[in-house]
């Protein structure tokens, strides 16, 4: 599996990357409908669009390698240095994302302590399209643990990381790097730093943006009564919050990105924080909901998303959110207790939307029920019994 993983991510390294620059773009490899315009096609007035969450798949993507060879390196130590090849990979990409002092042609903006999509046209110029959505929340996810116990199994790639942080500080900078010791022993590779972390759900976890009672929207609620706007080539385009299906035809049928929860993106954060958490542990907290004035751990961060997303399906006065306004689903004996795992939900009042009937992935609801059964996402203290958790590869996760 691993010789296969290493052929596609080649590809996409070459086919995605057109500056080389280790920034990409191209439709599908981000959210291919989630921005002012559709991705996929040619930027009306030429360009290309380097995408904020494409480059943070293509950073996971290298440390869901570097996680594999790791493992591989325990029984075939050759696979240590190919360990070493994706972990200097994956420092190139964050170092791209946000280079060492302000710039304004990069994918995080320092004044708003969020990532974007930036345009970059025929010229050379770059902008960002300053919309906040998912895109932005996706390098939270571009993330690894390695607890102390095999971080000094690996003694050769232990030193050429250490030397390339110290050589090249440039690139080392705006990240968090390994050479830092966190919770318990744990140590840390993210596109991020626990700063940019706080100032990212600063906004994820306010209610007038992306917070919901039943997840995590894909797009800031702050767009329904002031849409973004921008133009290009002539014509403007026009991005606004959407709770439900799309008011627009520009991608066909009813998948909505605008505004709606989905559940693998969700489960994704949920993991992504605990994480987090198994990096920094107990007393590094933040508001949420944002404004509340309610500090929680990022532990309790994870159990908070992952109870809202549960609420979707548990039944409340007699109602269960996920059947909206149906009577018959709602209150009909033979039908009411019947689940139907909808493709996406409203952003608002949790109502499935979209395909009911071939959605798997909002089975997804099920793990987080077993996960939380003793109310909370639990985390061991024996730093012998994390290594199964951190792990982000595999049928280990979560």
């Amino acid at each position: 599996m691993f010789q296969k993983q290493m052929l596609n991510f080649t590809w996409w390294v070459n086919r995605k990357d057109a500056l080389g620059n280790n920034v990409f773009e191209g439709g599908f490899l981000g959210l291919d409908n989630i921005g002012v315009f559709d991705r996929s096609s040619a930027i009306p007035n030429g360009g290309i669009l380097e995408q904020a969450d494409g480059t943070a798949w293509m950073a996971l993507y290298c440390l869901n390698m570097l996680e594999m060879a790791l493992e591989l390196s325990k029984e075939e130590p050759e696979y240590e240095e190919i360990a070493y090849k994706f972990y200097e990979h994956f420092i190139q990409i964050a170092a791209a994302m946000d280079r060492m002092g302000i710039n304004e042609d990069e994918l995080y903006d320092e004044e708003d302590g969020f990532y974007y999509d930036l345009l970059r046209l025929p010229s050379g110029h770059g902008s960002r399209l300053k919309v906040r959505s998912l895109l932005g929340l996706i390098p939270i996810a571009a993330s690894v643990v390695v607890t102390g116990a095999e971080y000094s199994l690996l003694p050769h790639f232990e030193k050429r990381s250490q030397w390339l942080a110290k050589r090249h500080p440039e690139v080392a900078c705006n990240l968090t790097n390994m050479d830092k010791v966190g919770y318990l022993g744990n140590r840390m590779l993210s596109t991020i730093t626990p700063e940019k972390l706080r100032r990212i759900l600063s906004r994820m976890l306010d209610p007038n943006e992306f917070l919901s009672d039943y997840g995590i929207r894909s797009l800031s609620r702050s767009y329904k009564s002031a849409p973004y706007t921008v133009d290009l080539g002539g014509q403007t385009f026009t991005v606004s919050y959407e709770p439900a299906e799309s008011t627009t035809g520009m991608f066909g049928g009813n998948s909505n990105w605008r505004g709606p929860n989905w559940f693998p993106m969700n489960f994704v954060l949920i993991y992504a924080l605990y994480r987090w958490y198994s990096y920094l542990g107990p007393n590094f907290k933040v508001e949420c909901p944002t404004g509340s004035g309610k500090l929680l751990n990022l532990q309790e961060v994870s159990t908070e998303l992952a109870q809202r997303l549960i609420s979707i399906f548990r039944r409340r006065d007699g109602a269960r959110p996920v059947y909206g306004g149906s009577e018959e689903f709602q209150k009909n004996p033979y039908w009411r207790d019947l689940i139907l795992f909808y493709e996406y939900f409203h952003g608002d009042n949790g109502a499935g939307i979209g395909a009911s009937h071939q959605t798997g992935w909002t089975g997804l609801v099920a793990r987080l029920i077993q996960i939380t059964a003793n109310g909370t996402l639990e985390f061991p203290d024996k730093p012998e019994e994390i290594e199964p958790i951190v792990r982000g590869v595999g049928a280990s996760a979560l």
